[in-house]
């Protein structure tokens, strides 16, 4: 169905997609290639949300070049007013031959009519070609659509034997520099960056992508059921902060609302936050990614309550013997209630292990 041809500059298109991979939020990220009589003649990537989408850019690209051409894209073209115009429009006034998609769109205004617009409108119209590859430049953006909640990825980084940080809480720094940077890199793309008040309190960590030429910086997420956050804590200096509680003390929400920091109460049954609303918040805020950075207690609450997606686990080729443990998880009683993990990717990164695993869901 797809010639070599068709691979590479699908690839080429996908390559594209993953420029915007810290700036498109709350859009998905997307590339696009033409090509006429075997030439590129016009190519583009959505950057931000508001701004040309990928097809139009490359369409402006390409000029009446774009004429019989076919196009690749990562993602079915829109076919509704958003911010910005279908771009099912713009392709067929440009009357392009052939439309190749690597995927539909999984947004409910669009889910397939794009493509079906296409093809009424005589343009020959193929969807699926390397449609795995371009599903993992947009985890967060399909979750949001298809479930309503953003794609949570658990970043740890800890000994082999499975510590992050001495007894006493010290953990500067357990993995190398290649891996600390590479861990800036995912905070980048992401929307939000969550922690917990007792990260806050034993590291006072900024949670920051400190990465040079970052265009964006995430949401900061703090979890403090009883707003004891510090008001001098370096995560509130400094770019957009949401405080989430399990019940307001209004002295010191008032306090954080003067230093431009958001309080959102959220209780539980128990009286903590309910971290299943917090998801559900930020994806009705249009937020696809959430990077949590937080502490054994809070890693493991979310991992009961079914909130993390992906974990990120950085190894280091060192042992502790003792300290703080990943996750603060009850023992099963059989190998039959464990929590399965499906290994993603392993990577090295200079004397430190990468794995990213997702966590195994029915369906």
């Amino acid at each position: 169905m797809f010639t070599s041809d068709d691979h590479r500059w699908m690839l080429r298109a996908i390559e594209l997609a993953a420029r915007g991979m810290d700036t498109t939020t709350p859009n998905p990220r997307v590339g696009c290639v033409i090509v006429r009589d075997g030439e590129m003649v016009g190519e583009g990537w959505h950057v931000r949300a508001g701004e040309p989408h990928a097809e139009v850019i490359a369409l402006a690209h390409a000029g009446a070049r774009a004429r019989g051409a076919t196009v690749y894209l990562t993602l079915e073209p829109c076919s509704h007013h958003g911010r910005t115009p279908p771009c099912t429009d713009s392709l067929i006034e440009a009357k392009v031959a052939r439309v190749i998609a690597a995927m539909e769109d999984p947004n409910p205004l669009v889910n397939g009519e794009g493509l079906t617009k296409l093809r009424a409108a005589g343009i020959d119209v193929r969807c699926g070609l390397l449609g795995v590859q371009a599903t993992e430049l947009n985890p967060g953006f399909v979750s949001r659509m298809t479930r309503g909640l953003p794609w949570v990825r658990m970043k740890v980084a800890a000994s082999l034997d499975g510590f992050t940080a001495l007894p006493d809480g010290r953990s500067q720094w357990i993995t190398g520099e290649a891996a600390r940077e590479d861990g800036h890199r995912w905070r980048a793309r992401a929307c939000a960056i969550l922690t917990g008040i007792g990260t806050v309190r034993d590291d006072n960590p900024q949670l920051t992508a400190r990465l040079e030429g970052v265009r964006r910086q995430p949401l900061k997420v703090l979890v403090d059921s009883r707003l004891e956050v510090d008001l001098e804590a370096r995560i509130l200096k400094g770019g957009d902060v949401l405080v989430v509680c399990a019940r307001e003390r209004a002295e010191v929400a008032a306090q954080l609302r003067d230093r431009g920091c958001e309080v959102l109460e959220l209780p539980n049954a128990e009286g903590k936050v309910d971290l299943t609303a917090l998801m559900l918040t930020l994806a009705a805020r249009g937020f696809n990614e959430v990077h949590v950075e937080a502490g054994h207690k809070l890693n493991a609450s979310l991992i009961r309550e079914g909130c993390v997606d992906e974990l990120l686990l950085y190894m280091s080729a060192s042992l502790l013997g003792s300290g703080r443990p990943m996750f603060e998880l009850d023992a099963v009683a059989s190998l039959d209630e464990r929590i399965a993990l499906n290994l993603h990717a392993v990577d090295r990164l200079g004397n430190d292990v990468r794995l990213l695993a997702r966590v195994a869901r029915a369906g």
